[in-house]
């Protein structure tokens, strides 16, 4: 068979486009799914990521997890996971002293979640170089952020008080750990590095998050907080 016709595809466009505009929010939801998804599996605790997304007052720890983080780091895997329980337990002390933390840093995440609306009109020029013969094309678009908005004035506020409240809180994490850690671990000085550099590139379910709606979950400016706290201590 010869190849689709330039009117046939225009033809075909219309009803494509009308489909795939109310398919969008589905797939919207679908690739915030897959995300979350991957992110339990690169977690090693219920606030890994800053946010405290266990119970109130319940320390997690993912073993699996733990031991991932651990294989290649030539650290014994009883001072991993004594390194990661302390910055469980840190993370756990800071929410129950501080009860309105936890409400402020959803706050944040929450009014930046209001304002995400997708735009499908995107789909318009995707759709014309759509090949039905090969969706992976519609997969591949979904990931390179095909829906991802532009930030109004309002989230933009909101990212910042998020970016800043996560900086200062894992700030003091990192800050009272290493204090209790120095001189009881002999490796938390590289565990402390790791972490750092961990935090700082996020892993691929992170990426994904900032691909389709611009929201970074790792802070920004890690080490000033931690010096400003270490400094206070």
């Amino acid at each position: 068979m010869g190849d689709v016709l330039p009117e046939e595809m225009q033809a075909m466009a219309g009803p494509l486009i009308g489909m795939m505009r109310s398919m969008g929010g589905a797939m919207f939801g679908q690739q915030i799914g897959q995300a979350v998804g991957v992110l339990a599996g690169e977690v090693v605790g219920s606030t890994d990521i800053g946010l405290p997304l266990g119970p109130a007052g319940k320390a997690a720890l993912l073993p699996l997890n733990v031991e991932r983080f651990g294989k290649d780091l030539s650290v014994p895997q009883d001072e991993v996971r004594l390194y990661l329980a302390l910055r469980e337990a840190a993370h756990q002390r800071l929410f129950a002293h501080v009860p309105w933390l936890r409400s402020h840093l959803f706050g944040a995440v929450e009014a930046y979640a209001r304002g995400i609306k997708v735009d499908t009109s995107k789909l318009e020029d995707v759709v014309g170089q759509f090949d039905p013969s090969q969706p992976e094309q519609l997969q591949d678009a979904l990931q390179q952020g095909m829906f991802q908005p532009e930030d109004t004035p309002e989230q933009k506020a909101s990212l910042a008080r998020l970016e800043t409240a996560l900086a200062l809180v894992e700030g003091w994490v990192d800050a009272v750990v290493h204090e209790a850690a120095k001189s009881r671990l002999t490796s938390s000085d590289a565990l402390r590095e790791t972490m750092r550099r961990r935090r700082a590139s996020g892993g691929p379910a992170e990426q994904t998050f900032a691909t389709l709606i611009g929201l970074q979950l790792r802070p920004r400016r890690l080490r000033d907080a931690s010096r400003l706290w270490a400094s206070l201590s």
